[in-house]
């Protein structure tokens, strides 16, 4: 059995790892509401953005002028799986949740034959992939000097992505992040991104209307297809961002709780065995002064 003094050094250290924790907690709740902010701001730009590309899309179907980015390579042998996950942990299972997300897509693809290829945004996806499928990462993307995302980063993965499909070198391209819906609840999400996924002219409310454009179809979507691309990637990011502080304001306020419960235990544990002391000690005097 533990001495009183290694039961007290255990109740003052889980009480420093409570503060810690509640510190984190109450920092995480902090940024969460300049991130949800920023993610739900995204949201309406990125869901137009795509809205005005299917129509156009649509418009320029069968045109044999289209760009490789919405036409594709004709085949699908060759998967890009672009993983984005945060830089930190502390954060219950945000980061492995997206990691088994991509971990299965890349399974069942290499199931049926297909050459897989991970472009890993964020420390911790890349640590958790590197240990079943280092030699099938190809870049590695690290966000933790940046202290404020900007469109800026999008930018810059968006190119390095294109340069990789400018080469030849993957086929399909299938971004993974999560989703963020609550601060209990963020949602593992897969979105293929090129070959560009195109909605039918009547999936959404005004769609099928007719447009002319000027100049042609095909020369917008050379130009709107790679800034669409950039801005699915920040809108990713974004909703990475929000589900992170979600995630771990929900993972250190269940530590603090349950550090709380381990004081409560710890503590009671102490005084019965310090009151089991000291009765033995009564005892032990009491015997001794009848003996006498």
């Amino acid at each position: 059995m533990a001495s009183l003094k290694d039961m007290r050094v255990r109740i003052a250290s889980t009480k420093a790892t409570q503060k810690i924790t509640k510190a984190m907690q109450m920092v995480a709740a902090s940024k969460l509401r300049r991130a949800q902010s920023a993610a739900e701001a995204a949201r309406p730009y990125a869901e137009k953005m795509d809205a005005v590309i299917s129509n156009i899309a649509t418009a320029a179907a069968g045109s044999p002028g289209a760009p490789v980015l919405l036409a594709g390579t004709g085949r699908d042998q060759v998967h890009l799986l672009l993983v984005c996950t945060g830089e930190r942990g502390l954060s219950g299972a945000f980061n492995s949740s997206i990691v088994r997300l991509a971990r299965e897509r890349a399974l069942a693809l290499m199931n049926q034959g297909k050459q897989v290829k991970f472009f890993c945004v964020g420390r911790k996806g890349y640590d958790q992939l590197r240990r079943l499928f280092e030699k099938q990462i190809v870049e590695h993307v690290d966000l933790r000097a940046v202290r404020q995302l900007g469109f800026v980063n999008a930018e810059d993965i968006a190119r390095k992505v294109i340069a990789r499909f400018e080469a030849g070198e993957f086929d399909v391209c299938t971004l993974f992040y999560s989703r963020y819906k609550s601060v209990i609840a963020q949602l593992p999400t897969a979105q293929q991104i090129i070959p560009l996924v195109v909605e039918a002219p009547g999936a959404k409310a005004g769609a099928a209307t007719s447009y002319e454009y000027e100049p042609e179809e095909d020369e917008i979507l050379a130009r709107l297809l790679p800034r669409n691309l950039a801005v699915q990637i920040f809108r990713a990011l974004l909703e990475n961002n929000a589900s992170f502080y979600g995630a771990q304001m929900t993972a250190m306020d269940n530590a603090t709780r349950n550090a709380g419960e381990m004081i409560r235990k710890q503590t009671l544990i102490y005084n019965r065995t310090r009151q089991a002391m000291i009765t033995k000690e009564l005892i032990e005097i009491i015997s001794g002064a009848e003996a006498v």
